[in-house]
């Protein structure tokens, strides 16, 4: 268990590859025959997860709303997930586990009161999973599930059948299992590989339902096929003003044009053909476009023959190129122009514009004159928009006419502009006398003083992430020293206080530390100088629970106050770990001798008496004396004698340091999880998967040169847990943009 925990933190990023499923028809039923043998969770996992995808839907802005799962049950790229997964009228992706991003061209049928929806993407040859009679299902029987909890993509999880129960007027399968959000859509496997029932909902606090796969198995008998483009309501181009062509996803939202993934011609072009033609004669067309990231490219097409020739113009990372298409693949592309221009503004809005007059090509960004050329490869045409490769892009006000005014400010205004907007001082709004000046200036006014607004933005929210940086790097020398010195020297308290402190700036810790030496001054009044160990070891425990009521935190459970040691000091409430840096430190100032036990799932100590037998204690139970068999039960798994070794200091804080990282992953909390590595990493450099996790969330954070750098150092040092295969895929994925 503990090292498919560690599996889960290598981040959403991470794909490791599997074996192939079985190619069955969709809606075929499985039959045993003398072969079929029980595999074990390790040789399911490979064996199914190639067949199980990441859906990613979107909200009605076109924004993710986040990760659902799927799974493959047809060789021609059939696949089924829940309803609620793709979202009525909404764009989605599909995402396949070696990372290839498929659009869907159908929705093969739909059950909405089963949460259930099949969907069919352009592909062939896919490993998919066959579907048993669900009925055959028994509480108790193992189980097996694989999906995309809080986006860590492909994440196993074992269980068994608890129960069939009537849910809302639904029979559903009740499932005893780890379930988050996520891992809707998942495919739930008995032994064989084959699928039970698929997740659908967490309901009655943590408790999951899976739809049975007959209800599945149903609907794919009655397939109602809906192309997208009838499917799609939300944010639906109007077919008399565009036509999409060659892939990818156009849609139109408050006035824009969005389009995403990629496109099926040669770089992953994907374009949007405009209905009206151009004039007659010299003319000129223009568009506002924004990169949604830079490794991307998009912009205006002209000359287009509806198919793959065309002209192209358009930024594509940070400069601004000049194109012709001829044909569908490299050999047909002429790069006829590519210049760096120092008015294009990256990540921001950009005005870009040709103006076509006969074989001349005028390119403007920004209104400023960028390329200049002489080509007459191709003759008139559609005109419309382009998009490349997977990042989306962005466009507004397109428009074509004999000439296009310009929309330049004046040398003189922006002076003048410039010059009112230094004067703006002070911490009160500026209001109506101060925006008055600005009024002559039109939308010229307006666009300076935003573009100097984001560039002050950029500047605090650099200095915002040095000071984080530099307060983080501070507390994280401090831990280290703490537990620089020999075992028994280190202070837990000042360790875990100070782990506390890497959140919470204002933190104070000395005022904490003086509590807990009042707490033990106070146990030590209560117990005789010489009353024996047992007798002390009794005491410390009615004083802890008893007396000052500390206690396990059964409702919030995975709350971050739980992980603070302050906090679990205030409150007197905490996990299991927090709850026995507390017990062992109360006991170590009272003269017991009592140690951390690093049980997988669940932390324990262990009084350990220099006469007699050693006492395993529940703290998370209100400090009970518990027994081998007792511990085995709460970690639900059979325990080793290793399972039950003393773990030193460093490792308690490592724990917890894992324990929040846990946390900033279901919160998707980037830049908590980032502290968190840094720390683990301190303490322990050669951690192959959290140094690799630690590459993934510097490249989801947009700090692509301490990713790559985080890859160099892996790919030299080949850490156990960081295979060089798995290390390049996350490289290849950083590179793309997290795509």
């Amino acid at each position: 268990m503990h090292n498919r925990f560690k599996t889960l933190r290598l981040a959403a990023f991470i794909l490791t590859a599997g074996l192939c499923g079985s190619a069955a028809l969709p809606g075929g039923t499985a039959t045993a025959d003398e072969n079929d043998k029980p595999r074990s969770t390790e040789e399911l996992a490979r064996a199914i997860r190639d067949a199980v995808v990441v859906v990613v839907a979107s909200d009605r802005e076109g924004e993710s709303r986040g990760l659902g799962s799927g799974f493959v049950i047809g060789s021609d790229g059939v696949i089924a997930t829940n309803f609620h997964v793709i979202g009525e009228g909404r764009p989605f992706k599909i995402q396949s586990a070696a990372g290839k991003t498929f659009e869907p061209i159908r929705i093969l049928a739909t059950d909405k009161p089963n949460d259930l929806a099949v969907v069919q993407v352009d592909a062939k040859d896919l490993p998919s999973l066959e579907l048993a009679d669900s009925e055959s299902a028994k509480p108790g029987q193992p189980v097996l599930a694989v999906g995309n909890p809080f986006g860590l993509r492909h994440s196993v999880s074992d269980g068994v059948v608890a129960e069939f129960r009537e849910l809302a007027g639904r029979r559903m399968i009740q499932l005893a299992m780890p379930i988050e959000p996520g891992s809707s859509g998942s495919p739930v496997v008995d032994r064989n590989g084959r699928v039970l029932g698929v997740i659908s909902i967490k309901s009655l606090g943590n408790i999951a339902f899976a739809v049975p796969s007959n209800n599945l198995k149903a609907l794919l008998d009655k397939p109602r096929p809906i192309e997208m483009a009838r499917w799609l309501t939300i944010g639906a181009l109007d077919s008399r003003d565009w036509t999409p062509r060659m892939g990818g996803s156009w849609r139109q939202r408050a006035g824009r044009i969005v389009a995403e993934g990629s496109g099926a011609g040669f770089g992953g072009r994907t374009l949007c053909l405009s209905a009206h033609q151009p004039p007659d004669g010299p003319f000129e067309l223009a568009v506002d476009v924004r990169l949604k990231d830079e490794s991307g490219a998009a912009g205006l097409v002209f000359h287009s023959d509806g198919g793959h020739k065309h002209y192209g113009f358009y930024p594509t990372a940070g400069s601004m190129r000049l194109t012709r298409f001829e044909g569908p693949d490299v050999t047909s592309w002429t790069i006829i122009e590519t210049v760096n221009n120092e008015h294009y503004r990256p990540g921001e809005w950009n005005s870009i514009k040709v103006r076509v007059d006969g074989a001349k090509l005028q390119c403007f960004v920004n209104d400023e004159l960028a390329i200049t050329a002489e080509d007459a490869g191709l003759g008139a045409g559609k005109i419309g928009l382009v998009k490349f490769r997977e990042p989306g892009a962005e466009f507004r006000h397109f428009r074509v006419a004999d000439r296009i005014a310009s929309t330049r400010i004046a040398a003189e205004q922006l002076l003048q502009i410039q010059d009112l907007a230094a004067k703006l001082s002070g911490d009160e709004p500026p209001g109506p006398a101060a925006a008055e000046p600005f009024f002559a200036f039109g939308p010229a006014g307006m666009q300076v003083l935003r573009d100097r607004a984001r560039a002050l933005d950029r500047q605090a929210q650099r200095m915002r992430q040095l000071a984080a940086d530099i307060h983080a790097q501070s507390v994280q020398k401090q831990l280290l020293d703490s537990l620089a010195g020999k075992e028994d020297d280190v202070d837990l308290v000042r360790a875990a206080l100070l782990l506390a402190k890497l959140d919470n700036e204002e933190l104070e810790i000395e005022p904490y530390e003086r509590l807990i030496d009042r707490m033990a001054a106070e146990l030590r009044d209560k117990t005789a100088a010489d009353a024996a160990p047992v007798d002390k070891f009794d005491a410390l425990r009615k004083y802890m629970f008893d007396e000052l009521g500390f206690h396990g935190s059964g409702l919030e459970y995975y709350h971050r106050s739980n992980s603070y040691l302050n906090e679990v000091l205030d409150d007197r409430e905490g996990i299991p770990i927090t709850l026995s840096i507390v017990f062992i430190e109360l006991a170590r100032r009272t003269g017991i001798h009592v140690v951390g036990i690093g049980m997988p799932g669940h932390f324990l100590t262990e009084f350990r008496p220099t006469e007699g037998d050693p006492r395993l204690v529940d703290v998370f139970g209100d400090g009970r004396v518990i027994t081998r068999d007792e511990a085995q039960a709460i970690a639900g798994r059979p325990l080793r004698d290793a399972d039950l070794a003393p773990t030193n200091k460093r490792a308690i804080i490592l724990r917890m340091l894992h324990n929040l990282l846990g946390v900033a992953q279901r919160e998707q909390d980037l830049a908590g999880a980032l502290r968190y590595l840094n720390a683990i990493i301190a303490l322990d450099e050669q951690s192959g998967p959290d140094r690799l996790m630690r590459a993934a969330v510097l490249g989801q954070s947009g700090r692509r040169a301490e990713a790559e750098a985080e890859i160099e150092w892996l790919l030299k040092h080949n850490l156990a847990g960081a295979d060089p295969a798995l290390v390049r895929q996350v490289q290849d994925i950083i590179r793309r943009g997290g795509r």
